[in-house]
């Protein structure tokens, strides 16, 4: 069971952390965690195994997407067609060949549903499981990201990393374009757990030629150097430990400072964000754009070591309103789809190809979902403004709105059984008719696969009052690991 921070003010050690590393904030969170009180062993698993989750921000139309009803009726179909899959009996929308060719390397969950109908509650409901069905403003439980990185620090304290065979120089919890905010909600973060368990962001566009990461492998080494000569002044940290040190846990202080340190000086942390080390054709596989290359660093991270990688696909590559919610006021939505397809086939694809052709499969669970579908009866609105996949304002054009009672999600590695589709949805794409599946489900499937004991690990609150880490919820049993 995890503990608050004790001791000084959380305020206080987040800026007692950072007096020594001015504009790093890393150094800072890693202090953070060191105060964490020790929890029971709660892995399952002595295998290092990680995930990816790509983010639909704003919620993909299922129809449009792996699950195509092409005989629906008029104003429930669109005009796209199905395509056969290289699995019999898969098929998926003709705007993804590439996805199509692949379906044997991943499972289709199609039965995803819940009843939380706005972004923010949507988002929450599948990211953190938290039940109320109302939008607001900010997380009132941790994702299950800031969860398994908070679980996964603390097991490092007691033992070395497994199955990567590469130092901790890097973060556990790493977001490439992070998977944060929908407008002035905040639908994913650490909430009480607190800020030492966000993730390092990576913020910009991976595929421009001048793209770096801030503070991570500086190769000036006068920088090094005085970075390193900081770490020998111990006047300020010497009163903050006689003022917090308690069973030793101004040694973790030190681990965490280290690797704070490790990070910002570390060769192999540096490469791992380097794309440039990639060869022209696997960037090129990838697609020279955001999400082709946003995928391509969740896969150098995973492979380097990283347990949790984030990235979501939204901006321009989505259209004018820079996601995925296309109702006729934002977008034409199936020209919207037929945009946006083309990146996301090559990006997904290439990913999951990827993880497989390195020998990732097993290990690395890669997962593509946004918060809810998009209504199966076309809807229409008029356009608030002219732009990519959207006519001139005024003009009114089709539209799917909100629909989180049916909606699909892509699995691939992990060591799961692939080629397969998981439940199944009326001919109108409506409702789950076949294997209703809920996000506590969903939650206990990336758990279990992360070797987390999901049914019994608990944290406290701000209120010290003990929280589950899933309300409700079983894993799905076709996507269990192999021999597990």
């Amino acid at each position: 069971m995890s503990k608050p921070i004790s001791g000084l003010p959380r305020r206080e050690f987040l800026r007692a952390g950072l007096t020594g590393f001015t504009s790093l904030s890393l150094a800072g969170l890693y202090n953070l965690r060191a105060q964490a009180a020790a929890m029971q062993d709660v892995a399952q698993s002595s295998e290092r195994t990680a995930v990816i989750l790509v983010w639909l921000r704003g919620g993909a139309s299922h129809l449009e997407t792996f699950d195509p009803k092409p005989e629906a009726p008029r104003e429930f179909r669109g005009p796209y067609g199905a395509l056969e899959t290289d699995v019999s009996g898969i098929r998926i929308s003709e705007l993804l060949p590439r996805l199509a060719k692949i379906a044997s390397k991943y499972t289709l969950l199609r039965s995803m549903a819940h009843n939380a109908g706005g972004h923010p509650a949507g988002s929450l409901r599948v990211l953190s499981g938290d039940r109320a069905t109302a939008d607001k403003v900010g997380p009132v439980y941790p994702d299950w990201m800031t969860v398994a990185s908070y679980i996964r620090s603390l097991q490092a304290r007691r033992e070395p990393p497994v199955g990567s065979g590469h130092p901790r120089t890097l973060p556990g919890y790493v977001a490439v374009n992070p998977v944060d905010r929908y407008d002035n909600f905040v639908i994913a973060g650490p909430a009480y757990l607190g800020p030492a368990y966000a993730p390092f962001k990576v913020t910009g566009d991976p595929s421009r030629p001048q793209f770096e990461v801030p503070n991570v492998g500086i190769r000036d080494q006068e920088h090094v150097r005085r970075l390193h000569s900081r770490m020998g002044l111990k006047s300020d940290l010497d009163r903050l430990r006689r003022d917090i040190d308690q069973g030793g846990s101004m040694r973790a202080f030190d681990d965490y400072e280290a690797q704070a340190l490790a990070l910002l000086t570390s060769r192999e942390a540096r490469e791992a964000f380097d794309l440039e080390r990639e060869p022209a054709r696997v960037r090129d596989r990838y697609g020279r754009n955001q999400w082709g290359q946003q995928c391509l660093m969740a896969r150098r991270l995973v492979e380097a070591g990283v347990d949790i990688v984030a990235t979501e696909f939204d901006g321009p590559l989505c259209g004018r309103v820079a996601n995925w919610d296309d109702h006729g006021v934002n977008h034409h939505v199936f020209e919207a789809i037929q945009y946006r397809a083309p990146f996301f086939d090559q990006a997904i694809s290439a990913l999951v190809e990827d993880v497989y052709a390195r020998g990732l499969d097993r290990r690395v669970l890669v997962i593509v979902t946004g918060e809810f579908g998009r209504t199966p009866r076309i809807s229409y609105g008029k356009s608030s403004g002219g732009g990519v996949a959207s006519r001139s304002k005024g003009v009114v054009q089709p539209g799917r709105d909100h629909w989180p009672r049916a909606n699909s999600m892509l699995f691939a590695g992990g060591g799961i059984s692939t080629g397969q589709v998981i439940g199944a949805t009326d001919p109108r794409g409506e409702d789950p008719i076949e294997r209703r599946v809920g996000p506590g489900d969903f939650l206990a499937t990336i758990y279990r696969h992360l070797g987390i004991d999901w049914s019994h690990v608990v944290l406290e609150n701000l209120a010290g009052k003990p929280v589950p880490i899933i309300g409700e919820g079983d894993p799905i049993p076709e996507l269990a690991r192999h021999g597990s």
